[in-house]
């Protein structure tokens, strides 16, 4: 009788390249769903859901971001300080001009699993606003989305 058994990724085992995207136009939930998938690893053969296996992704030119619709106006970012009264709000227009990799980050953050290996994820992604980061020297490979 043959018995088929699963396969598990150690985290030691696990091969991890460096993924170069450019934003540039690029609508904002399309872009983080494949960033998301990246950072995860579930384009490889060897993903396993309780294993960080995912890619290291630099992203590019984050203030040429586009959203559909009227979210510019209408999507709004909340923080709160933790005391009465402190919470601040701003729209996607306002947080383009303040912080626009913040957009992409929060996106992205969104789409990660909620407990502390979404957290480790998340450091594997580099979001630079503009055609430069320095990153040069782990050679990323482009990565275009469709």
């Amino acid at each position: 009788m043959y018995v088929q058994k699963s396969f598990v990724l150690k985290p030691s085992d696990a091969e991890k390249k460096w993924h170069l995207v450019n934003a540039d136009g690029k609508t904002v939930g399309r872009l983080a769903t494949e960033i998301a998938n990246l950072l995860r690893g579930k384009g490889k053969a060897t993903y396993t859901p309780n294993t960080d296996s995912g890619d290291f992704v630099v992203v590019v030119n984050s203030e040429k971001v586009h959203f559909s619709g009227k979210k510019w106006d209408d999507k709004k970012y909340y923080r709160h300080s933790g005391f009465i009264g402190a919470l601040k709000v701003r729209t996607a227009r306002e947080q383009l001009e303040r912080s626009p990799e913040a957009i992409l980050m929060h996106a992205v953050k969104g789409m990660l699993p909620k407990n502390s290996l979404g957290r480790k994820q998340l450091t594997k992604l580099k979001v630079c606003v503009g055609e430069s980061h320095g990153h040069e020297a782990q050679k990323p490979q482009i990565y275009e989305i469709k």
